[in-house]
């Protein structure tokens, strides 16, 4: 008899599973109320980090409470979770209970819930039950629509890009572009499909996660590209500038590239050293030259514009508040590398601009490039938010950064999910020793696992774009990306380990997972950054304030 099968499996109990949560969540505030006691995150920075993905995972299991209300398997799911956070939360502190400033053993009264649903006869159940994600039925029409385009467009070039290190076939772009993939943010007034209201960021989110299961070089992540433009001109761009590029975002008529860190300076954007100055440009118009190198840029070659961030102010004390945000124009490339010269001048010297891409071991087609600048002349109406965005260019460009953590975190639960199918067909269809590996304990809990981590950080996905649809949930934006990011890496890393010996060829599509999951906890906010600067910091803060 399969462990699955067992008649002694426990019951869900939500209510157990939510005094779990607060007594975890308690534990949390006591160590975060010590940290901030004691000299805070740049001074304790293990515990910081520690506690911020503490405190990531708690979130997550409060907002599979309500989810797990919804049915048998939605309860048992949510048990799971709570009972693998918890034991989590137990290995992190185990041994430094003092820098915690904890007596040890704080979570002794969860071990009776942790037997139940940490058993492996509970979690080896849930292998073949990964639970409904219960969406809205327009949702599940969205969820559909982009799932069909990923399967008969996507899925067909994703491992011959991914081998070959091959360019995004412009047959996907222009498909995403007449779904209106490009549009979801961009205002309905302005050419888009955005209402505002909680559908938008849901709507992101569901459309970034079936796009990421068919490949998250090609397909999730290349939705983002004009998400942060538009999201930086929607919340600072001038009128004109909204009226200029808003409709050709939306349709993907001009297709940017975000170029923001540099060769020295990458989470520490506040630093950083490209300068945009004042120049005359043909005619005598208003504009500024652009000098220095940026690096990952994704999609530099093929991008019609950059997004970047320039600093404007020579006053390097200033930091961040000298710092602003240009639309820069630029022909179309192709390739691995590009040289480009502009035929206008300001003040008499010619432009240029010259790329090459950075070869790297998975996440690839979009390609991310060094891009060098060399008086390369922009107008003046290039600057967004106009005279008054002088300097405001690090909120505009973080306005966009912020919701891809988001996407992020989308992109992840599309990578896992896959990973999770692969590995269950797999499973179920391999035999060793005589019978399927599916028939397996160890395979069962392995994939039972893998189920619940995805519906978990599914779930705390929908929680945050709910959230940030009231203008909220910032520092949740960036929970769900340091934990979901996390988790992807375990998920992909069991499937290939399912596969045994064939999932490290090439010709299996769990190798590529493996290796774009490893990029999902450095871009758009390294890891560490976001739990040190960004979740610590907040946590901190919220715990001086109380």
């Amino acid at each position: 008899m399969s462990a699955a099968s067992s008649a002694s499996l426990a019951t869900p109990d939500l209510d157990a599973a939510a005094d779990v949560i607060e007594l975890a969540s308690s534990v949390v505030g006591k160590g975060v109320r010590h940290l901030a006691a004691n000299g805070g995150p740049d001074v304790h920075q293990v515990l910081a980090y520690d506690l911020a993905h503490a405190s990531a995972q708690v979130e997550t299991a409060r907002a599979l409470l309500d989810y797990g209300g919804k049915g048998a398997t939605e309860a048992a799911i949510t048990c799971a979770f709570t009972a693998d956070m918890v034991h989590d939360l137990i290995t992190r502190i185990a041994g430094r209970e003092a820098a915690w400033g904890l007596e040890v053993a704080p979570l002794r009264a969860a071990h009776p819930f942790l037997e139940q649903f940490r058993s492996p006869e509970f979690v080896a159940s849930l292998a073949q039950t990964p639970g409904d994600r219960h969406l809205d039925d327009e949702f599940e029409m969205v969820a559909d629509t982009f799932r069909s385009f990923a399967e008969k467009v996507i899925k067909p070039h994703a491992e011959h890009v991914h081998r070959h290190n091959a360019d995004v076939p412009e047959e996907i772009i222009t498909g995403l572009a007449e779904m209106g993939a490009f549009g979801l943010s961009v205002p309905a007034e302005y050419g888009g499909f955005s209402e505002g209201g909680d559908g938008e960021y849901i709507g992101m989110v569901v459309a970034t996660e079936e796009l990421s299961r068919g490949s998250l070089g090609i397909g999730g992540s290349l939705i983002t590209r004009p998400e942060i433009l538009t999201r930086a001109l929607v919340k600072g761009g001038t009128e004109a500038q909204k009226l200029e590029w808003l409709p050709k975002l939306a349709v993907a008529e001009v297709m940017p590239a975000v170029a923001v860190t540099e060769p020295d300076y990458g989470s520490d954007v506040a630093g950083i050293k490209v300068t945009a100055t004042e120049a005359t440009g043909p005619n005598g118009e208003p504009g500024y030259v652009i000098n220095g190198v940026k690096t990952w840029c994704t999609l530099g070659a093929r991008g019609d514009v950059l997004a970047l961030l320039a600093r404007t102010d020579p006053d390097r004390t200033k930091t961040h508040r000298g710092l602003s945000l240009f639309i820069v124009p630029k022909p179309r490339g192709e390739g691995h590398g590009f040289q480009f010269v502009q035929d206008v001048t300001a003040n008499g010297v010619q432009g240029k601009m010259e790329g090459r891409a950075i070869d790297t071991i998975g996440y690839r087609g979009m390609h991310s490039y060094e891009v060098a600048l060399e008086n390369w002349w922009v107008p003046a109406d290039n600057l967004v938010g106009g005279p008054d965005g002088l300097g405001k260019g690090f909120y505009l460009q973080m306005a966009g950064f912020e919701n891809g953590r988001l996407q992020t975190a989308a992109r992840a639960v599309g990578v896992m999910q896959a990973a999770y199918e692969a590995a269950l067909d797999y499973a179920e269809n391999r035999k060793v020793f005589g019978q399927p590996i599916m028939d397996y304990q160890l395979t069962q809990v392995k994939l039972g696992r893998m189920a619940v981590l995805t519906q978990a950080g599914r779930q705390f996905a929908y929680a945050v774009a709910r959230m940030m649809a009231k203008g909220e949930g910032t520092a949740e934006a960036a929970m769900v990306k340091a934990y979901v990011c996390k988790a992807a890496e375990w998920v992909t890393r069991e499937a290939m380990q399912i596969h045994g010996g064939m999932g490290y060829a090439e010709e299996f599509t769990v190798s590529r997972l493996f290796v774009d999951a490893r990029v999902l906890s450095i871009f758009e906010g390294a890891d560490e950054t976001l739990c040190l600067k960004v979740i610590a910091r907040t946590l901190v803060a919220n715990a001086n304030a109380a």
